[in-house]
């Protein structure tokens, strides 16, 4: 066994393997400290809930209490791995400061209530609004970490049950666009790849994807790859030294805002190297002679101009994915949120059509997530989208909703497109929208243009209600605020990136009379009488496995078909990927083996949209299009940034993570080690800006864009010239309360912008114009910015910044293969339960 400093080390020790062979297990453990295994009173199975990659693992369970975790062995996504996020953030579940009761605001204050009261403000004001101005009055905005039971209910009471079509969730922030290319190319949503093409491909590329920081037990499973024998070659397309991009074979740096281009030239390159399998392309595609047409102007040369990247690396990083005999590739963030995220996306998606690399080992394609549950918002329909991948405007389809809830068809909202997030703030700035009920997310530091967000949420007309476990910066604004019950207070499944589904049990109590959200859900429906149309109750069930038993109903013969999952038989083994039914009593690993996709007319989730312009399509366009239901191939040209440096802005601002922190920090905050390990805003600057503005190691600067300005102290690291980096976790309180020590914003979204992909209607985070100043020299105080990441710093100053540390309280049990592992139950090789 090894103890390891896993803030220092947070991908843990090697177990190199090869090409086709298992991954190795290699369980990681922590406890509180003084702890030992003998201590533990129980162990009860979960999943990781501080990122997407759904890592299983059993909670420590000690006098009543969480006191640690430990990977699961058993499971197909992790081998027994967890990420410090995984080792450490459960902490935050005993914090002292979780919310134990109802608030409600009176005189600018929130004052204690009780539930009964609560729940009858509640209802009492959503009754008015319906009464006087009718369900698009009422919007939700809801998490990408409640449990797939919830959200099902969330779906049905705010569908069926109120009418609105104002529904999303903060995976608009962060997902959005991975649906909606997945519904582009393929005719509905569902990843193609799974984690366990890391096993067998020759090359993985990450476009725009910082998985060492995003997903670091993925990460791990790759450098053990890269540590074995025949490794993967590696391209990182992304315009920061991340470690991904220090590991990769080719590192492509591109000018924020440019990815099509930049896709578009690897894919001219290419077809026109014969790269491409055309039999493949005949039997199984549509768009080709359209996709060839579009990308030829895109030659080396004129990408290379446009992207602002070496020509030469343009044509390796072809070469790479263009040669490959097993393809994998990521998407994420760096894609994303941009202004032609679903475009960029796309373009990756036609890569794999074209070569032929799905539906096989090695040969994987992950659009992927950035929340643990973000897979089951786009299921359940807590995104707004119908519930089992549905399509809104196939009359059919809404039809056999209907069948499924027992109402009539027109009792859910199909007229128009879902309200995404963005548009619900501006329907609550021009009155329309009278009630915004927000659970599990923060959207008054995850949102762009915060003092605009700022101005919406504090309207007096606006009755605001936040479900959440602690007084977030939008919680302390709220109208009504609801404590909801968190991940090992209650029981409940979530799905993974690769469509894996895990159960989570309860295992401890939760703080005072905090709920799951479930159940404050079921007291809503039951309070508000929801009715089907034989005048029964609409929400019927009454707890997790009764929501999950509905749920399979409602999944049955769509894409995502849960139909032969149970409770049972997801407990003590791993997880299971959908689709699981009949056919496929033990999951299925890969989607579209042999070309067959969700995509004829009378099954899409979507008949899709012009990549430039975010116009839907037609029914009857997309059956003349594609009749035969096979993959589309669909070409986008490159349009430039709306908002491009100037003489006055000549920077370009990004905002991403950091390895430590997850989303807002409302709980990784929260825990120590996660917190000394990255406590405060920076920012990222080229050695080459770094110059031009006479800025050093710790200085303090100013970043500037038209809507506000942050404050940080200097990292000077591996991005690239012309380009800041800030993450975006840090809003406006410390941790546990209270406002930031030195009192300036250091909010990244101060400085974002009101803007948006017109497919996915992702917001765009990553190309903001900005200007940078020196406000005062460093008092020999480092940047807060973490070592051991993106962030790391470069250049003769580099030496001097001590590294990321987390000392004893960061140390961790790593059972290896070397010691004596279990050896029943460990997952077969290739992953498959």
């Amino acid at each position: 066994m090894a103890r390891t400093d896993r803030i220092a080390e947070p991908w843990g020790t090697r177990t190199p393997y090869g090409p086709g062979e298992r991954w190795p297990v290699r369980v990681d453990q922590h406890l509180e400290e003084g702890l030992t295994e003998a201590d533990v009173d129980r162990w009860v199975q979960s999943a990781s809930t501080l990122h997407s990659n759904g890592d299983g693992l059993d909670l420590a369970v000690k006098d009543g209490r969480l006191v640690g975790v430990r990977g699961r062995a058993q499971d197909r996504v992790n081998h027994g791995r967890l990420g410090p996020k995984d080792l450490f953030g459960w902490q935050s579940v005993g914090s002292s400061d979780r919310l134990t009761q109802p608030l409600v605001g009176r005189d600018g204050r929130l004052v204690e209530t009780t539930w009964d009261e609560a729940m009858e403000l509640l209802v009492g004001r959503m009754q008015e609004l319906l009464a006087e101005r009718g369900a698009s009055a009422v919007g939700f905005y809801t998490t990408g970490q409640l449990f797939l039971e919830e959200y099902y209910t969330l779906g049905v009471m705010a569908h069926a049950g109120i009418g609105t079509n104002h529904v999303d969730g903060n995976t608009r922030l962060c997902t959005a666009t991975a649906a909606a290319a997945l519904k582009e190319s393929f005719g509905c949503d569902g990843q193609p790849g799974s984690y366990t093409d890391v096993d067998h491909a020759d090359v993985i590329a990450l476009f725009g994807h910082n998985m060492a920081e995003t997903q670091t037990v993925l990460w791990t499973r790759i450098l053990d790859r890269l540590a074995g024998p025949r490794p993967p070659q590696v391209l990182c397309v992304d315009p920061r030294l991340t470690p991904v991009a220090r590991a990769a074979t080719v590192h492509l740096a591109p000018r924020p805002g440019t990815n099509v281009a930049l896709m578009n030239g690897l894919l001219h390159e290419v077809i026109a190297h014969g790269w491409v399998d055309e039999d493949y392309v005949a039997a199984h595609t549509v768009g080709f002679s359209e996709l060839e047409r579009q990308v030829r102007e895109y030659t080396p040369e004129v990408v290379a101009r446009i992207c602002d990247v070496p020509e030469e690396d343009l044509r390796a990083a072809a070469r790479l994915v263009g040669t490959a005999d097993r393809l994998l590739s990521t998407v994420l963030q760096g894609f994303y949120q941009s202004h032609q995220g679903t475009a960029s996306a796309v373009q990756v998606n036609n890569l794999h059509l074209v070569r032929g690399m799905l539906g096989a080992p090695g040969r994987g394609l992950l659009q992927m997530n950035g929340q643990p549950s973000a897979e089951n918002t786009r299921e359940c329909g807590a995104d707004g989208d119908l519930a089992g991948f549905r399509n809104w405007s196939n009359a059919a389809h809404v039809a056999d909703l209907a069948r499924v809830w027992n109402v009539e068809p027109d009792a859910i909202p199909h007229w128009s497109p879902p309200t995404h997030a963005m548009q619900m703030m501006r329907y609550l700035e021009d009155g329309s929208m009278r009630m915004l009920w927000v659970q599990g997310t923060n959207p008054l530091v995850s949102l762009p243009e915060l003092n605009r967000i700022r101005s919406v949420l504090t309207q007096e007309r606006v009755f605001l209600v936040v479900q959440d476990i602690f007084l977030s910066e939008t919680a302390q604004v709220a109208d009504l605020v609801l404590p909801a019950a968190t991940t090992g207070e209650k029981t409940g499944t979530f799905t993974n990136v690769d469509r894996t589904v895990h159960l989570s049990e309860k295992a401890v109590e939760p703080p005072g009379q905090a709920r799951p959200d479930l159940d404050i859900f079921l007291d809503f429906a039951r309070r508000m009488g929801f009715r089907d149309k034989d005048g029964g109750p609409l929400v019927h069930w009454h707890d997790p496995e009764s929501a999950f038993a509905v749920w399979k109903e409602c999944s049955r013969g769509r894409p995502c078909d849960y139909t032969a999952l149970t409770y049972d038989k997801l407990r003590g083994g791993s997880g299971i990927q959908w689709p699981c039914d009949e056919e496929h009593p033990e999951g299925t690993e890969r989607l579209y083996e042999g070309g067959r996709f969700f995509a004829a007319p009378d099954v899409a989730e979507s008949y899709g949209r012009d990549l430039i312009t975010g116009a839907p399509l037609e029914e009857t366009e997309y059956r003349a299009m594609n009749p035969q239901g096979r993959a589309v191939l669909k070409a986008a040209r490159y349009v430039p940034p709306h908002e491009l440096p100037s003489e006055r802005f000549p920077l370009q601002l990004v905002t991403g993570r950091t390895l430590y922190h997850f989303h807002t920090r409302t709980r990784t905050g929260r825990a120590r080690q996660l917190h000394d390990a990255a406590p405060d805003v920076w920012v990222e600057v080229s050695q080459h800006d770094a110059g031009t503005h006479g800025l050093a190691e710790g200085d303090l600067a100013e970043v500037t864009t038209p809507r506000g300005r942050v404050e940080g102290r200097v990292r000077i690291s591996g991005i690239r010239p012309g380009v800041l980096f800030l993450p975006f976790h840090y809003g406006y309180w410390d941790m546990p309360g209270g406002h930031a020590p030195d009192g300036h914003s250091r909010a990244a979204n101060e400085l974002t912008l009101t803007d948006w992909d017109p497919c996915s209607k992702q917001p765009v985070f990553k190309t903001a114009a900005a200007r940078l100043r020196r406000l005062a020299a460093s008092d020999g105080t480092p940047s807060p910015a973490p070592t051991t990441t993106g962030s790391a710093p470069v250049g003769p100053g580099a030496a001097s910044v001590p590294p990321t540390r987390g000392g004893e309280a960061s140390m961790s049990d790593e059972l290896l293969p070397s010691d004596d592992l279990p050896t029943d139950d460990l997952p077969s090789d290739g992953g498959a339960r």
